[in-house]
């Protein structure tokens, strides 16, 4: 990925921030000497710097995990920037995002214990926060019919590159003025990354 300096992000506990607040991404691999790519749930391991998630077992990606090196995409929130927000008068249109790009090895576990594990942890993980987390109380065969339809696997992390394109680049005057016009319409998530980044660049 493309990092200019002034948007390369580093700091691990940031990184691991947002894959675990934007956990829905994109696996990136190579099947049949073409590339391909399935958006999946990802849970992050981070005492053992490894990505966990699962797919559906026709799909064909699973089957060359584990023979190359492989890219998971966690893209983060991202917006249309207009120069008519800038105090700066010579300008053009740009787009600022958060993302991450996560590189490593995969492992396909085909085990159904295991498998369990990982689907019964992505439960978990959406479920803990709501005012009445569905328990998973599921027939026994049912679960293991279910559990024979997917295939889980691990990707041990060797590499993470992150990017938040946050117009550290430009004063702070422009900045603010970006953050209010995103406030104004719809990119108020993104609007908090910048603020979080121009007001105090350490305070993550």
């Amino acid at each position: 990925m493309y990092i200019p300096p002034y948007f390369r992000e580093d700091r691990l506990h940031v990184l691991h921030e947002i894959i675990r607040q934007y956990s829905f991404a994109t696996l990136v691999s190579q099947h049949e000497g073409s590339l391909i790519a399935s958006q999946l749930p990802f849970l992050l391991d981070a005492e053992r710097n490894v990505l966990r998630s699962h797919m559906a077992r026709p799909n064909p990606q699973w089957k060359e995990l584990g023979e190359r090196e492989v890219m998971v995409i966690f893209q983060g929130p991202h917006a249309y920037i207009s120069p008519s927000w800038y105090e700066t008068k010579l300008a053009v249109p740009t787009w600022n995002y958060v993302t991450v790009h996560a590189y490593g090895e995969a492992k396909v576990i085909d085990d159904e214990s295991a498998v369990r594990a990982i689907v019964t942890d992505t439960v978990h993980e959406h479920e803990s926060g709501r005012a009445e987390p569905w328990p998973m109380q599921l027939p026994e065969e049912y679960m293991s019919k279910l559990l024979r339809g997917i295939v889980g696997f691990e990707i041990a992390i060797t590499r993470l590159e992150g990017k938040l394109k946050l117009n550290q680049n430009r004063s702070a005057v422009d900045t603010q003025g970006v953050i209010a016009g995103l406030l104004g319409e719809a990119g108020s998530e993104l609007a908090t990354w910048m603020q979080r980044v121009s007001s105090a660049p350490k305070a993550f």
